[in-house]
C-alpha cells in the first residue's frame, strides 16, 4: 500500500467530465453535470459531489458522496447527518493498489455514518472496510442491500 495517494474533491469542467466517460457508472449523474455546464447553470471548475485519486494526470479512482440530513436519517441511532457513498470505482488496470481503500478511509474521516449500496461481487472490499449489511427494512430497502459503517458512539436503528 502506497502512502502518497491522494484523494481530492474533483472538479466540474469538461476535462473531469470527459475521464468519467473511462468509468463503468458513468450514467445520468456525470450526464447532467455535462449538461448543467453546457447551459451555464454551474461554473466551469464548480466543485462535485466526486472524490478521486489521480495516476500522473490520469483519473483512476472515484466516488461520489453525498450528505443526508438527519431529518431523512432511516439507518443510525441517534438520527444523524450521514453520508451516502455511490460509485465507488477504480479503473481495472489500477485495482489492488489501494486506491479504493483510500477513498473509503478518505469518507471515514468526516466521522460521519456512512450508507453505500455495493456492486454485486464487492462484499468481501467492503466487509474488510468495516462495513456490515444493515438489517433489511422492507419499507426502506426496496431491493436495495445497503451496507453502513458508523463511527464510535452511533448505532444502528433497530428495524421494527
Amino acid at each position: 500500500m502506497m502512502n502518497n495517494i491522494k484523494v481530492e474533491r474533483l472538479l466540474v469542467n469538461y476535462k473531469t467530465l470527459e475521464m468519467f466517460k473511462r468509468f463503468k457508472e458513468y450514467g445520468n449523474q456525470e450526464l447532467s453535470m455535462l449538461e448543467d455546464l453546457e447551459s451555464n447553470i454551474i461554473e466551469n471548475d464548480s466543485e462535485s459531489p466526486f472524490f478521486g485519486i489521480y495516476y500522473g494526470n490520469a483519473l483512476v479512482a472515484r466516488m461520489s458522496l453525498y450528505k443526508v440530513s438527519a431529518k431523512y436519517d432511516q439507518y443510525f441511532n441517534p438520527p444523524q447527518d450521514y453520508l451516502e457513498l455511490w460509485k465507488l470505482e477504480v479503473l481495472p488496470d489500477y485495482q489492488g493498489r489501494g486506491y479504493g481503500s483510500a477513498l473509503v478511509k478518505f469518507a471515514k474521516e468526516f466521522q460521519l455514518p456512512i450508507k453505500t449500496n455495493p456492486r454485486i461481487n464487492s462484499q468481501t472490499f467492503w466487509e474488510k472496510m468495516g462495513f456490515q449489511k444493515a438489517k433489511y427494512n422492507m419499507e426502506r430497502d426496496l431491493g436495495e442491500n445497503p451496507l453502513i459503517w458508523t463511527p464510535k458512539g452511533v448505532a444502528e436503528q433497530s428495524v421494527s
